[in-house]
Order: structure tokens, then sequence, then C-alpha cells
């Protein structure tokens, strides 16, 4: 069958292939990048959807490309609470965030441009943007985000369409992009004029009091000029269900335009239901306690999974403790070691993970790996840590 040349730049998510050898009777997996399910608010759900149905009379009906409008006022008012001013009319609402990265590549994407994302990222950012032609070019990262000394080099060296970065709590790195930094890149996006998308799906999920510096959309009220070169993507996913596939994007309005009119080929709109339940769920005022409670129960898994790491790995795996998001990203201390061997093993000890080398667009470091404390309770996490020990 003759298919589009372009499937020959990109393969099947190793994630997704991994998820078949999960049938095992017992195991537990630090695989998934999701969030628990019990974290779910399903009666605050329940009660917006009724409502939605009850009040909203466009609800189960067709609606606009750019989005259900009293969602995106609703979305709005989100954004201000997180310091951004943006008007309605300035965001779309999208199916879920991932479509967002769809449209993106879509609207900005042609064969053999330059594109620099984190190195590690998002898997499926990688094989999305490959799918539209990009040549991905991989900006170095350690525990405080993206280098942005060596990222000015690659932008010099490469003049990439458009720079993807996760700065708050990313995956699979976990890295918090520090403030010093991400007003730095602003800097260089205005300097050398290049477009930087923010993508922000777990800057909510912060653990302890303090939350995580301002996204770098936020910032751009202090870096003239530098709202003009910002894509934000957001998401109700990781925060609120993932079943709902709520995202939205903000931008300049001539990519808005361009993004809804390419949107309207592919979905002709988000779900109006969908839609309707969230603007529901966010007028009801319950989005503050159900985060509350999403912090507290992943920032204790987080330090339950971080002690058993250091008790019964020690100084075989090296890793930073984050301080948000789903993830632990580790490395294989021992010379040599490769974390897909690794992986096979815990399997049959019982216990999943993802090895990093595919978050990696080039170059990838195949000592890396990738746990998900999200869905595990205490106890199956200590159990889990204790099984790869027995797996190196």
């Amino acid at each position: 069958m003759p298919f589009a040349s372009r499937l020959q730049n990109v393969e099947t998510s190793a994630i997704r292939e991994l998820f078949k050898l999960l049938g095992k009777p017992g195991i537990i997996s630090f695989a998934g990048g999701f969030p628990d399910s019990a974290m779910f608010d399903v009666q605050g759900i329940q009660e917006a959807s009724a409502r939605a149905i009850a009040e909203e009379p466009g609800a189960l009906q067709y609606g606009a490309t750019e989005g259900y409008e009293p969602l995106r006022e609703q979305l709005s008012a989100f954004m201000a609470t997180k310091g951004v001013e943006v008007a309605p009319q300035g965001l779309i609402v999208t199916t879920g965030s991932q479509q967002a990265l769809d449209l993106i590549g879509k609207t900005l994407i042609d064969p053999g441009d330059k594109v620099i994302v984190e190195g590690p990222t998002f898997l499926a950012t990688i094989q999305c943007f490959r799918l539209y032609g990009a040549d991905l070019v991989s900006a170095p990262v350690d525990a405080e985000g993206v280098r942005t000394d060596a990222l000015e080099r690659l932008i010099v060296e490469h003049r990439p369409k458009f720079v993807y970065l996760i700065p708050t709590f990313g995956n699979p790195s976990g890295a918090l992009l520090n403030l010093e930094r991400r007003r730095k890149v602003l800097e260089l996006a205005v300097k050398h004029q290049v477009l930087v998308v923010e993508d922000d799906p777990y800057g909510d999920l912060y653990f302890g009091e303090a939350p995580p510096p301002p996204s770098i959309l936020a910032l751009t009220a202090e870096v003239p000029g530098s709202r003009d070169w910002v894509v934000h993507c957001g998401s109700l996913s990781k925060v609120l269900s993932p079943g709902l596939r709520v995202g939205w994007m903000i931008a300049p309005p001539a990519m808005l335009a361009n993004a809804t009119m390419c949107k309207q080929f592919s979905d002709a709109h988000t779900s109006t239901f969908a839609q309707a339940t969230a603007a529901q769920y966010l007028q009801s005022g319950r989005m503050p306690a159900t985060l509350a409670n999403v912090r507290k129960v992943y920032g204790e898994r987080a330090a339950a999974m971080g002690a058993a790491l250091q008790r019964e790995l020690g100084d075989a795996i090296a890793f930073t403790q984050p301080r948000g998001g789903l993830f632990f990203w580790a490395a294989l201390t021992g010379p040599g070691q490769d974390a897909r061997d690794f992986a096979k093993r815990a399997i049959e000890q019982g216990v999943a993970f993802v090895p990093g080398a595919p978050f990696f667009a080039a170059d990838p470091d195949v000592s890396t790996l990738r746990l998900s404390f999200a869905t595990a309770d205490i106890a199956r996490i200590e159990e889990g840590i204790a099984r790869l020990r027995r797996a190196l």
C-alpha cells in the first residue's frame, strides 16, 4: 500500500510498545505517564456534566472551532490566577495539549526546518514534529532545566523555526527551569527573533507550599517585546481528567488564526460537551481543593520513591529529587550500563519503567530511565523499588 513518505520519519512509541509487556499478573508499573484515576474529583465532574446538560443549551451541539465561549472565559480567569492576562479570544481550546502540538507542527514546520527541543523531551513531541519533516536539534538539560548558554549557541548555529520547552517539571526530566533561565529564554527569543513554545501540563503539580517560578508566558510582562515570540500550551489532563481531552493554546493572533483553520480540517471542534463540563467545573470553584489534594498525594509518593531509590539502589543510580510533576529521571551509574537491558530484567522481577533513550531526539543516553510515581501507592512504590534492586 503506498503510504505517505512522511511516515518514514517516525516509528511506534516505545512506551506504547512497552505496555504490551505489562500483562504479567502482579506487575508494578512505574512506566505510565498518566495521573492516578483515584485522584479525579468524580463527584465534581458528575455535577459539572449534569449542569452542562441542564444549563448549557449548546453542550450537545456542534460548536465553534476556537472553543466553547464559556470555557474560554473560564480558562482566561484560570490563567489570570497564574499571572497571565489573556482575553478569551486570545486562546483556542484544543483536544488536549497534544492537539496543540500537532497544530504547531501543521502551521509552522516545513520539511527540513530546524526545531530545537530539550534532550530529553516528551516522546510524542519528537514523533509529532518529525511527522511534519522537522530536523530536531537537542539542547542539553540539567536539574535546573535547559542550559541557556548551550541553547543560545544552538540558536545561532541552526536558526531554528522555533524552540520547544517543557520548563516546569518536564516529561521525562522532571526538571524545573529556574527564574534566571526563564528570563534568559525570553531575552534570547527577542534577540534572535525566534519563537518559543512553552508546554505546561505539569505546572500546577508542585510539592510543598512554594509554587514554581512564573511561566515563561507570565514573565513576558518583564521582557519588552517577548510576548510576540511565545506560544503557551496548557491542559486539564493532569489536574482534572485526561478523559475530558481539554487543552488550550495561547499565541499571537496570526498563529491562532492559522491554527484554528488547520483545526477545522481535523476535528471541526473539541467536544462541546467536554468543554461545557470543564467550564462548569472551573466555575464551581472546586479546582483549588482538587489541586491541593493532588499535590499532597503526589508529593508523598515522590518522597517515598526518592527514599526507596536511595535505600535500595544507593550509588548504582543517580537522580535529582523532583519538586513537582509525575516523574523521576535517573541514570544508572555503572560502566556500560544500558537501561534497556535493565528494563527487561525488571519486568522479569515484576516491575516496569521506561528506558530513557527514546526521549532523546539525538545522541541518546542509554543509561537513563524514567520512573512515574503517580499511579502507585507508597507500599507498591517501596515494593517496586525493592524489585528493581533485585533486577540490577
